[in-house]
């Protein structure tokens, strides 16, 4: 496996991208991510610039090695164990607003799926982005997802670009008829709609025109 490779969620890591407190939450194996996802983490932070990251991260490899003979679980963090299962008497919007992005980080991997529609509107990008690398999402969840115009263009493209939801017909129409979705990734998935459904995009004037344009243009190959 190539170290940081493989997700969206670990391509941020591999970039450079993200803060000192998540890449240490992410070497201590609290994130909830799935074991390819934190097995590539583990590999990337043990050379971390923070030496408490790439110690935590080491440890965190050792564990996640021995682990893998036994068929045990390997430990998480207690404190982390400790405030998921702490129960606010608040709506989930004012949870989220009151949490850093460290904890809406571990939120996106590990909350319901209330959480995630919110939190997948996230104005930091990886948290947005981490909702997607969720165990817990659903393919009814990506849909929906597919649909929402106040979500950022990195979200939808990253749907666009992971072939499992491109497998799903109801995805595919979804992300091309969502006017934020980028005009390349609709126009790339234009050819795949059925013809009622590019009709429908043919005199939607909420997509862009390039779209709408060639729409029309397929249901009218001669011209």
């Amino acid at each position: 496996m190539e170290p940081g490779g493989g997700t969206p969620l670990l391509d941020f890591f591999k970039r450079g991208e993200v803060d000192r407190d998540i890449r240490l939450m992410a070497a201590q194996c609290v994130l909830g991510l799935r074991p390819h996802e934190q097995l590539g983490l583990l590999e990337l932070l043990v050379n971390d610039r923070d030496p408490e990251v790439a110690a935590a991260a080491r440890a965190g490899l050792a564990a996640m090695t021995a682990a893998s003979r036994t068929g045990a679980e390997p430990r998480s963090d207690a404190a982390a164990e400790a405030a998921a299962g702490e129960e606010q008497q608040t709506t989930a919007l004012e949870r989220i607003a009151a949490m850093s992005p460290p904890e809406r980080l571990a939120l996106a991997m590990r909350g319901t799926r209330e959480e995630r529609a919110i939190l997948v509107r996230d104005p930091n990008k990886i948290v947005a982005v981490a909702v997607l690398s969720s165990p817990k999402i659903s393919d009814s969840e990506v849909e929906s997802i597919a649909k929402m115009a106040n979500v950022s263009e990195d979200v939808l493209r990253i749907i666009g670009h992971t072939r499992a939801w491109m497998k799903k017909y109801a995805i595919v129409s979804s992300l091309t008829k969502n006017p934020k979705t980028p005009v390349a990734v609709s126009l790339n998935l234009l050819p795949r709609l059925l013809e009622k459904d590019v009709k429908v995009l043919a005199t939607d004037r909420n997509v862009p025109d390039v779209v709408r344009l060639a729409a029309r243009k397929r249901l009218t190959p001669g011209r």
